[in-house]
């Protein structure tokens, strides 16, 4: 649905709050990963033509740092205020009650905080969770504390559940003279007429509060250190973290120098142990790290603390896993946890951030954050599970790893474009360079280097196991074909060169990826893109079939040897797919010419009469990466149908 033109002047205030909302997201001393929100008053036009009383408020979903004219929510103010007359109002009829003042149908759901937007009288008002604030307010007198390092014109209020307690906290509170809120645990609210007076008060009440602290350089990851621990022993970390998740997970192991300094300190426990920085965090991070490796152990706290409060939600809301999303460990460092490696990002940031609102906060009055309870209510709220629930997709591949050799074109290409789309993070090899940034986003890696060099193979798995945390799903489609001759005349560099890419390279693989294999935690799976010239040779091509048959003999090996582990391999067997890098034009015409036929004949010279595309091989890849959880050994053709095979 195409969002509603609201008319000249609320598209024009639009314009002002979405310019001024990117300035505050941009830095992430001020706001992290969707959080904040801001909103601006004016007046627009309805469908009749009439003039209403508008808050366009910050939608749910929205991160302030990219955010666009269409996050914004267009509210009939009036409306808004009338709701603040109520004694009470439950979250789920709050929501209601913002959609249905919603100007345009298409819009975003409100911030849970639009009713608190809507009451200040400014015409421009703006939120956030600056790290400065929170730790001048996470400390045992932090409100007295807070309100004597910001000074006049700031009213602190004491932490209150968020959406309509707080609305009506602030619509009670006496805000004569006064053009900012800070809200204990949680934040600050500057507002003005102008945008960028509120942004100045914001950014000027934040450096007054860093100063206090020395102004620390928050969030700062420091130096990069090399990462302890091999791959195998992430990658078993992973697969206990998965278990206790119920699914699999990304694993993020930081190189940040910060982190690592930080998950050695003897009182780590203690340090990590007094709640999340903001209320906000814990649907994110979980209200304490793991200290070690421990899953099982956490797996039986979280449990625990559910069953003390679980009083406190109703009935029908179903426990989060209770699986860690932050661990700290003195030889692995920082590794988090998320659906997606974005997700584990995400949780990284957070937890860099919070180690220094502890820090700071300690350095004065000492950490406090909200006691367990509170903590609960804002883990199990409602309103804020939806939230989560809204960015999931649900993808087949979620959270799973996957290396694919040959990455950088054809079929290696599309098998990894496939992947990624059905969510899985991917690591691919390739000789050219190009593979560094074959795809964008945080689930790609590439790396450069011969698939017959183990050492580059062993660089991409400690790749995967570092950056994602381990390996779900090979798929070996880098091979060469060379140069037709007959076995009478063929040369020795060539007949090696084809063993050793082809065969030798896939063995290679295979040994290596097994280990983190056998710990997938839904099972490993291998797929090997064969070639019908397993069953089905043609002359001139003697060092390429024997080298992919040797291949496939490998392949159906290890079916047999790997099956106790879990680990399924399969193979696609494709014929003629031209739009691969061996198939150049002078190959492609000099097979033609061999069998008699044009280029056009040569393409689809199958029983279907199609021609057989990379995408296509893909798909058939994918089929045994997402499916088919009965399956082994299999041998798949993706030839048009070959009747010399058939």
């Amino acid at each position: 649905m195409t969002r509603i033109h609201l008319g000249e002047q609320a598209e024009a205030a639009l314009a002002e709050i979405t310019r001024v909302s990117r300035a505050l997201g941009g830095d992430p001393a001020l706001v992290l990963h969707g959080g904040g929100n801001t909103s601006i008053k004016s007046v627009g036009l309805d469908v009749t033509g009439e003039a209403v009383e508008l808050v366009l408020v910050k939608g749910s979903g929205w991160d302030l740092g990219t955010i666009e004219p269409a996050g914004f929510a267009p509210l009939r103010r009036e409306r808004l205020r009338r709701l603040l007359e109520l004694d009470e109002l439950s979250d789920g009829r709050m929501v209601n009650e913002l959609r249905q003042a919603s100007l345009d149908a298409a819009a975003p759901t409100a911030s849970i905080e639009a009713l608190l937007h809507a009451h200040l009288p400014s015409r421009v008002v703006l939120h956030s969770h600056a790290d400065a604030i929170v730790a001048l307010t996470d400390q045992p007198d932090g409100v007295r504390h807070a309100a004597e390092v910001l000074g006049d014109g700031v009213f602190v209020l004491p932490y209150v559940m968020p959406g309509f307690p707080l609305a009506r906290a602030v619509a009670s509170a006496p805000l004569a003279g006064v053009d900012a809120l800070v809200l204990a645990n949680h934040g600050l609210f500057t507002f003005a007429d102008d945008p960028d007076d509120a942004l100045r008060r914001h950014l000027e009440l934040v450096e007054r509060a860093s100063a206090s602290f020395g102004s620390p350089a928050w969030g700062d990851p420091g130096p990069a250190v090399d990462r302890g621990g091999s791959a195998a022993v992430l990658a078993g970390l992973r697969r206990d973290v998965s278990t206790a998740a119920g699914r699999p997970v990304i694993v993020r192991q930081s190189a940040s120098g910060r982190a690592f300094a930080y998950a050695g300190r003897p009182d780590a426990l203690a340090a990590t142990s007094r709640g999340t920085a903001t209320p906000e965090h814990v649907i994110r991070t979980k209200r304490t790290p793991l200290i070690g490796r421990d899953v099982a152990g956490y797996a039986d706290a979280y449990r625990a603390y559910v069953a003390e409060h679980r009083h406190r939600i109703p009935g029908d809301i179903e426990p989060i896993d209770p699986a860690p999303r932050v661990i700290l460990d003195p030889e692995l460092g920082l590794l988090t946890v998320g659906a997606s490696r974005a997700a584990a990002d995400a949780v990284h940031d957070i937890a860099l951030h919070t180690m220094d609102i502890v820090d700071a906060a300690d350095g004065q009055g000492g950490y406090r954050s909200l006691d367990e309870a509170h903590s609960f209510d804002i883990e199990y709220w409602e309103l804020e599970q939806a939230r989560l629930r809204s960015g999931a997709v649900g993808r087949p591949l979620d959270g799973e790893v996957a290396l694919v050799t040959g990455a950088a074109s054809g079929i290696g290409r599309a098998t990894a474009e496939a992947l990624l789309a059905q969510g899985a993070s991917v690591v691919g090899v390739d000789l050219s360079e190009t593979v560094t940034d074959a795809f964008a986003g945080a689930g790609w890696r590439g790396v450069v280097g011969d698939v017959a060099d183990a050492a580059v193979l062993d660089a991409a798995l400690d790749t995967a196991a570092r950056d994602f945390g381990g390996l779900d799903i090979l798929v070996v489609a880098a091979g060469i074909f060379p140069a037709s001759e007959p076995i009478a005349s063929f040369a020795d560099p060539v007949w090696e060169r084809s063993l050793l890419v082809n065969t030798t390279a896939v063995a290679r693989a295979l040994r290596a990826a097994h280990p983190l294999l056998a710990v997938a935690p839904r099972g490993g799976r291998v797929v090997l893109v064969s070639t019908k010239n397993v069953a089905a040779p043609g002359p001139g091509a003697a060092a390429y079939s024997a080298s992919k048959t040797a291949a496939a003999q490998l392949a159906r090996v290890a079916a047999l040897e790997w099956a106790a582990d879990r680990i399924r391999v399969n193979q696609v067997e494709p014929d003629a797919v031209f739009d691969t890098a061996i198939w150049t034009p002078e190959l492609l015409a000099e097979r033609a010419a061999r069998y008699g036929l044009t280029v056009e004949e040569y393409r689809t010279r199958n029983l279907l009469g199609v021609e057989v595309t990379s995408a296509l091989v893909a798909e058939a890849v994918l089929s045994f990466a997402t499916g088919l959880p009965a399956t082994t050994g299999a041998h798949l053709s993706v030839d048009g149908g070959n009747d010399r095979v058939v």
